[in-house]
């Protein structure tokens, strides 16, 4: 737990705090973002939620037998990996909101460095990775049910976003020729 509220507060404060714009982009509401997309936010929350309330459920029921060390060392790896990979993608990515939308006021423009050298989205990519690694993490078969279906709204997402980004921002058509995989270099 201590992990994850880490690396919640994290680029809030301190030396790795991110772009000033970046923070107020994604702290406020904004009426131009998809309509779709709010679905999509709304969800992604109930789901981060599930992700620690089913875990603490299953660990007071004891649904799941204790993971061999390994695994909970292989859940810490993940969610390391994920959160810093989040990090790097929303460090380079100064347009990195939580809703989409082209950023027009902020001079929004193609990113093409660091992740984005590998994949078009990666911090999707991460989260993902992220989500896989707190069951293990917390100790519970049962919560990968919740990241299974936490997964699929990224996916979904990844899909809607490359599309709105195909549409709207100039470059990106072009970018995305370059840089063909979405979420997993080589795979989609």
């Amino acid at each position: 737990m201590a992990i994850l509220i880490v690396s919640t507060i994290l680029p809030l404060y301190g030396p790795l705090r991110f772009d000033e714009g970046l923070l107020e982009e994604r702290m406020s509401k904004r009426p131009d973002a998809k309509k779709w997309d709010r679905i999509f936010v709304v969800l992604i929350g109930i789901l981060t939620s599930a992700e620690l309330i089913v875990p603490g459920l299953d660990h007071r029921w004891g649904w799941t037998l204790p993971l061999p060390e390994w695994a909970i060392l292989l859940g810490l790896t993940l969610v390391a990996l994920g959160t810093a990979g989040l990090f790097w993608s929303m460090r380079v990515n100064r347009f990195f909101s939580a809703v989409i939308r082209i950023q027009r006021e902020r001079g929004h423009q193609v990113v093409t460095t660091g992740p984005y050298r590998v994949v078009r989205h990666p911090g999707y990519a991460a989260w993902s990775l992220r989500t896989l690694g707190v069951p293990l993490l917390l100790g519970s078969y049962w919560a990968f049910i919740v990241a299974g279906v936490f997964v699929v709204p990224f996916i979904v997402r990844t899909a809607l976003e490359d599309k709105v980004l195909q549409e709207e921002l100039p470059g990106y058509p072009e970018y995305a020729a370059q840089v063909r995989s979405r979420l997993v270099p080589g795979v989609w």
